[in-house]
């Protein structure tokens, strides 16, 4: 009787033992952050790896850096696994977002934190820091570009705004976000490679291998050769594009083109195309036109 005894009461302090831990540790408001884990596919969760659920997963952990791993669930073994190191900040949230493919190319997803800044604005306003991979996405902020990341956006206005990213030859990527005063939205954005994707070099051999087929292939003529090639601008964003100097984001902008617009174009370099601009050059971003025949 005495050694049952011995054991019920062991098994009580176990069980307050586990209670306590959970509360002071995952549960408990005081002194911890939140963590909110999405994905698709659904994935099996593990904290440091210890199994702790399944996506949507949620709950409170004492501040400090831990590594997250998903696993996916059900029949589809050709999706990869993910795991990252995350930074869990005392009351905030982290959160993140998984679009797991059949390799880490075809992958994407999101992890955001908040964070206070270093010195309070006087405005309502708050930070938004953007990293991407690859890098040099152009970034947008409610439809307005921005710059290309990585980047910080000063004195973003308190409230929510819809953060988005492109990279030519990756899916865009778009999230929904919440500034705070004083505070910054610190965001890391994994873009998926589009395998769709084509260049303009690519356009051309597969006409060229249609060409051949129809005996066709000597009316087949390039932008180097033909002057005359056109192209129309297609909806964008911003309502407009963007006319450079140079075929990259970072160059200077000489102006604007408006969708529906033809404009003959006579070279194309990694996915931009030179116009014929108000009588001068420009070069506009080649996945917002389309080749006319």
């Amino acid at each position: 009787m005495k050694r049952k005894l011995i054991v019920f009461a062991g098994l009580i302090l176990a069980f307050i033992l586990f209670v306590g831990v959970k509360f002071f540790f995952f549960d408990s408001p005081g002194n911890t952050g939140r963590i909110k884990i999405v994905s698709s596919p659904t994935a099996g969760v593990f904290i440091n790896s210890a199994p702790v659920g399944s996506t949507t997963f949620e709950t409170r952990l004492v501040p400090g850096e831990y590594t997250i791993k998903l696993i996916p669930e059900g029949e589809d073994t050709k999706t990869v696994t993910w795991e990252g190191k995350v930074q869990v900040f005392e009351n905030s949230l982290t959160y993140i977002s998984r679009e797991m493919g059949t390799s880490d190319l075809t992958s994407a997803g999101e992890i955001l934190t908040l964070t206070a800044m270093e010195k309070s604005p006087l405005s309502e306003t708050g930070q938004v820091s953007l990293v991407t991979n690859p890098p040099g996405a152009i970034v947008f902020l409610n439809n307005d570009e921005k710059g290309v990341s990585p980047i910080v956006l000063d004195e973003v206005p308190v409230g929510e705004h819809e953060l988005a990213v492109y990279l030519p030859g990756f899916f865009k990527r778009s999230q929904k976000i919440n500034v705070e005063k004083g505070h910054i939205v610190n965001s890391l954005f994994k873009l998926a490679l589009d395998k769709t994707h084509k260049t303009l070099e690519q356009e051309i051999s597969e006409q060229k291998k249609e060409a051949t087929a129809s005996a066709d292939i000597d009316n087949i003529t390039t932008a180097d050769n033909n002057p005359q090639n056109t192209l129309t601008v297609l909806e964008t964003p911003t309502g407009s594009l963007n006319v450079r100097e140079d075929a990259t984001v970072l160059a200077a902008k000489i102006g604007e083109v408006t969708p529906g617009d033809k404009y003959e174009y006579i070279e194309e370099a990694n996915g931009w195309y030179k116009i014929i601009f108000n009588k001068e050059e420009g070069w506009v971003f080649g996945d917002f036109i389309k080749l006319n025949e």
